[in-house]
């Protein structure tokens, strides 16, 4: 039995993408479920990818690896900087952690590209910036209690503060002020998070004797590396491109794997020796139940002989295969629902298993069959134990699963997501928001009104321009 449970409890954002403001709790307030289900709702470009791409930003800081150059052109144009909070729960048997970690990222000039700028006409290069990280948490047990305080703060010309933190984290390390310095210059360099660099996570780990604050730290790179899944547009486009990706996380009685694989499939794919055993284990666990999803459909791992890699490395090729009613066909040509039900499959297993797995997919809707779409998520909703976060414009589910489990995005840049209020036990929630998008009954706009006849005007202007 997995005696932790760590999740995110809230997330505000400010000044990222179309968002200038905007902070969605992520508790369900109707009921006490054991699973932790988000879907979010809205208009087109009203800030439901932005969502998900902070929480790949905060994956990527919670690793301790860069932010990629991309992430600079989701700083708000009409802002100096953006900034993420969230706010984290971990109970472990009688103990219980509130944690809040934040930080702002801005665009600066990428020095390492100097060189290449100096090339007349060449453009300026830029890269986002991770500063004014701040780190808190308060403690509840039954012998000891610690109200909110902050353990690291950033914001300062000095390593941290709170001074009184910083000399029981960083214990015997007074001589150390230049190197840690450095440390984290680099870490803002190189587009990293100072707190869960590598090299300050050994230094609190080895210098630190206060269980309680290593654990605060722990807990969040652990969850980051291992218990954060993020299912973003890019993934989409590798189905689209023909190719299978598989985000798992595998245990059995000796050991813990976790990763992401990508297998094409237009051509036998070559995987290591050393992962064959692996990929058969999740595939034969996935197919439990995909062959219940899709009934009598199961997927097969066809092996074609070994192979050696560019580097010299042993492997066999192989072919993934369909198998329904005892026929195989190579699954390159099932359809792209199939294969987004398959690529995503091992994480809503572990959803459904794991209290303290957190998997956030955008469009998770796409391709799938929406009647199909409202019974997995009702599933998962009613049974499960992790936390999801989806964002989708089927509707089927806002029928299928608690009201407390969906929020809305509005046309106001400063509140992006609401909570519908006034919705009754028997309102079907689907009609509510149809009502809603035409009366504007909530306090904030959910729509951005269109005009059918303006939209017919304007497809035939566009089409005498082209002489049509």
């Amino acid at each position: 039995m997995n005696k932790r449970m760590f999740r995110i409890e809230n997330i505000s954002i400010e000044n990222f993408k179309n968002i200038k403001k905007g902070t969605i709790d992520l508790e369900n307030h109707r009921k006490d479920y054991l699973a932790s289900i988000v879907g979010l709702y809205g208009q087109n470009g009203s800030g439901k990818t932005a969502l998900i791409d902070a929480l790949q930003v905060l994956k990527f800081s919670l690793c301790g690896k860069s932010v990629p150059e991309q992430y600079v052109d989701y700083i708000n144009i009409s802002a100096e900087h953006s900034t993420l909070k969230f706010q984290f729960r971990m109970q472990k048997e009688k103990e219980l952690y509130d944690i809040w970690y934040q930080f702002s990222m801005r665009k600066v000039v990428d020095e390492s590209q100097t060189e290449d700028n100096e090339i007349e006409g060449a453009k300026t290069k830029y890269k986002a910036q991770i500063f004014d990280e701040v780190l808190s948490f308060s403690y509840a047990s039954d012998e000891k209690k610690i109200r909110k305080s902050t353990l690291i703060d950033t914001n300062t010309s000095e390593v941290f503060i709170p001074k009184s933190k910083y000399n029981e984290l960083l214990e015997n390390n007074g001589e150390d002020i230049m190197e840690l310095l450095l440390t984290k210059r680099l870490a803002q360099e190189q587009s990293r998070s100072f707190i869960f660099s590598r090299e300050m996570i050994n230094r609190f780990r080895r210098d630190c004797n206060v269980k309680l604050y290593v654990d605060v730290i722990n807990s969040l790179n652990l969850f980051g590396y291992r218990e954060l899944f993020i299912i973003d547009t890019q993934h989409e486009g590798l189905i689209n491109m023909n190719a299978l990706p598989l985000s798992f996380k595998y245990r059995d009685n000796q050991k813990e794997m976790i990763g992401n694989l990508v297998f094409p499939l237009e051509v036998p794919a070559a995987v290591p020796n050393e992962a064959m055993e692996l990929v058969n284990k999740v595939i034969n666990n996935m197919n439990i139940v995909l062959q219940q999803l899709v009934p009598g459909l199961t997927l097969s791992v066809v092996d074609l002989g070994s192979v050696v890699s560019k580097e010299g490395n042993p492997g066999r090729l192989v072919q993934f295969m369909s198998l329904k009613n005892g026929k195989g066909i190579p699954f390159k040509y099932e359809s792209a629902g199939i294969k987004k039900i398959v690529s995503i499959l091992q994480l809503l297993i572990m959803v459904y298993n794991n209290p303290s797995i957190t998997v956030a997919i955008d469009e998770m809707d796409s391709g799938i069959f929406e009647y199909l779409l409202g019974e997995l998520l009702n599933i998962i909703s009613e049974k499960g134990k992790g936390q999801l976060i989806f964002t989708s414009h089927n509707l089927r589910p806002l029928e299928t699963i608690d009201k407390g489990f969906i929020a809305f995005t509005t046309t106001n840049p400063e509140n992006r997501y609401i909570r519908f209020t006034n919705v009754k036990g028997n309102n079907n929630l689907r009609d509510f928001y149809y009502r809603d998008i035409v009366l504007g009954e909530q306090n904030e706009e959910v729509y951005d009104s269109t005009n059918n006849f303006e939209i017919a005007l304007a497809f035939r202007e566009a089409g005498e321009a082209f002489g049509s």
